[in-house]
């Protein structure tokens, strides 16, 4: 087939091109004017500017993109859906609007502040120099790998510098007094004294007995929980660099021409373990005090060579190394490049026990004592052959992989009821799965890959029992898949989980006893709400103590009106069961809990937040902020 599209293609092309042509003129003008309305249709305006439809698809897209990239195996429907593309509308009205606000207070950026915050990037961390500052060059080809310019991306940078100065300044314009801080934080630590009666389900199971008629009921009313996934059985090829490689021939010969020319990188770098001794001297020191420094050091370089053995001492009392001085002047192993040019050289032409001749360099004269030597051994062919065979292959492979590739993807394409022909042809090993239209979590490889599994369920696939299209599931990795058993989504009959139905059915109906009880007694406590919860022991809840309690119950204990006397509450715990509270009365809190001060900065943070959000919304109809929800959530195609 592809024989025949090779053949007559320029033939082909003109009759396509016809073909379109002819459709474009009968419908494809209306058509394109539609597209063309709507794009041009308004979905927001913040400070009477537009925003355009045009504008939220691409903003949604990228988004998309995003998320995809940061989850690659999340299913792409669920990111596009109505309530996904009001979101990203929603973040666009709010980056406008803070911009907008910031404009009109006169807000700005200096290039400083801008500097600090590129210094705490972490994203960054790589185009920084020792120093700690970016590497202009290393920065802008960074920026650039990722399609920015540096004057695009910084104008980003501040324009979301000027939207966090707009809502940090609303957050702290107006900070709370004492009075309410102190009113927030006694709702927020209060203390009740309360009876709680628990009715546990668990304590009904022994008591239930559901009927047929029930397991029934449940399974119909709950038949989605008992569905099956579905599954496809594969069969799958994989075509990749070190499948080539394997298959190029290389001579023992080759081998070791290839070693003889590249010895050096199977030597082990030899590496010299010495001592020194310092005498300052900087080249810009007055040359007096240069002599002096030199005299110096040709004084103690006659004493470290009368007496080699106490070369330690010596450097501990004069060497002007402070760092080494301390250890006798060790500076340990180290190899070449590790030190200055005269020092290195001088190191590396020396002999174990060996006290150099005055050695000059930026920082003054050295004295030199090598103490040891190691590397420097060239490792044996037969150690170093599979790396070698590596090596030598890799290239190799890179240039066959193309032809390769090429082979694979028209083989599986005309030979589509088989993998066979194209595993003789290139030498490939078939391997087997049971795979799921999603990636399984922890899953690598091919297997990860939402394209490959995407060809796999596709309805060729899937009914013709055909070959896949050759898919990229990696750099340099080619991939075909065959269906040999299709498991459709289905909902399993009755019988096969009735187990589990019967496990799920006594639960609930052990809940709705307990409920019952629990009602009951809520109902009886609530004629008398001054009458004890029996033998329940008086408990103190708070949020931040809950004396085991379900949070449901502290806070229904919390919001009872016990203005008039002791309230009664029923709590409905769905399949743990009911609770029933007789509430009391409130408790003073110790003027020294440590829960006052802890709480404090969350409480200010609560406010503060609050504070902004009651700003942006001011902000919003200050500004005229308006946002068409309807055509913010019309679907547009995820890429």
């Amino acid at each position: 087939m592809l024989e025949f599209f090779r053949t007559h293609g320029k033939p082909l092309q003109f009759l396509l091109l016809l073909v379109i042509i002819v459709a474009f003129v009968f419908v494809g003008v209306e058509g394109y004017l539609g597209m063309t309305d709507k794009a041009n249709a308004t979905v927001a305006s913040v400070a009477g500017a537009d925003i355009k439809q045009a504008e939220l698809d691409q903003a949604h897209r990228q988004q998309i993109e995003r998320m995809r990239q940061q989850m690659p195996g999340v299913d792409m429907k669920l990111l596009d859906t109505p309530a996904m593309r009001q979101n990203t509308l929603d973040e666009m009205v709010r980056d406008r609007l803070l911009l907008a606000a910031a404009i009109k207070e006169h807000r700005h950026v200096t290039d400083q502040r801008l500097l600090e915050e590129l210094q705490r990037m972490p994203e960054l961390a790589s185009v920084r120099g020792p120093d700690g500052r970016l590497d202009k060059a290393a920065y802008t080809a960074f920026l650039a790998a990722r399609g920015l310019s540096v004057e695009a991306f910084e104008a980003q940078m501040q324009q979301g510098l000027l939207r966090q100065q707009v809502m940090q300044a609303a957050g702290t314009a107006v900070m709370p007094g004492q009075l309410a801080t102190q009113a927030a934080l006694d709702a927020l630590l209060e203390r009740r004294e309360a009876q709680v009666l628990r009715f546990d389900a668990k304590d009904y199971l022994a008591k239930v007995n559901p009927s047929d008629a029930d397991l029934q009921a449940y399974y119909d009313k709950h038949a989605d929980r008992f569905k099956t996934t579905e599954e496809a059985r594969i069969e799958y090829v994989v075509l990749d660099l070190d499948t080539v490689k394997k298959q190029v021939n290389l001579s023992e010969d080759d081998l070791r021409k290839y070693y003889e020319q590249n010895l050096s990188r199977y030597t082990v770098a030899e590496e010299r373990h010495a001592a020194h001794i310092l005498v300052n001297a900087p080249k810009d020191m007055p040359a007096a005090e240069r002599d002096k420094a030199r005299a110096k050091a040709e004084s103690l370089l006659a004493e470290a060579r009368k007496n080699p053995a106490g070369f330690a001492e010596l450097a501990k009392k004069h060497s002007d190394d402070k760092g080494s001085a301390v250890n006798g002047g060790d500076l340990d192993f180290f190899g070449r490049g590790a030190m200055v040019k005269p020092f290195e050289d001088a190191a590396f032409a020396m002999k174990p026990g060996e006290i150099s001749n005055l050695v000059e360099s930026d920082f003054g004269f050295h004295i030199i004592k090598l103490i040891a030597v190691r590397g420097g051994d060239k490792r044996p062919f037969e150690a170093v052959r599979a790396q070698i065979v590596d090596e030598v292959s890799k290239p190799k492979a890179q240039e066959l992989y193309a032809a390769a590739a090429e082979q694979f993807s028209n083989t599986v394409y005309e030979q589509s009821d088989s993998l066979q022909p194209v595993i003789d042809k290139l030498k490939l090993t078939k391997a087997e799965a049971t795979v799921q239209r999603q990636p399984a979590p922890g899953a690598t490889g091919p297997l990860a890959s939402p394209k490959l599994l995407e060809a796999v369920f596709s309805t060729d696939a899937v009914k013709n029992k055909r070959n896949t299209e050759a898919v990229e599931t990696g750099p340099s990795q080619l991939v075909s898949a065959r269906v040999i058993e299709h498991r459709p989504e289905r909902v399993r009959p009755l019988a096969e989980v009735r187990d589990q139905v019967l496990g799920l059915v006594r639960v609930e109906q052990a809940a709705a006893a307990a409920r019952k009880d629990g009602e009951a007694r809520l109902a009886a406590l609530k004629q008398n709400p001054a009458e004890s919860l029996g033998t329940q022991p008086a408990l103190v809840l708070s949020r931040t103590q809950p004396q085991g309690q379900p949070r449901p119950v502290v806070d229904a204990v919390l919001r009872a009106d016990i203005a008039k006397g002791p309230a009664a509450v029923g709590v409905d715990l769905g399949e743990q069961g009911y609770a029933v509270a007789r509430v009391v009365k409130r408790v003073a809190r110790d003027a020294a809990d440590p829960d006052n001060e802890r709480a404090k900065p969350f409480l200010r943070q609560a406010m503060a937040s609050a504070q902004a959000e009651a700003y942006y919304e001011a902000l919003k109809r200050r500004l005229k902020v308006k946002v068409d929800a309807v055509a913010g959530a019309a679907s547009a195609p995820a890429p």
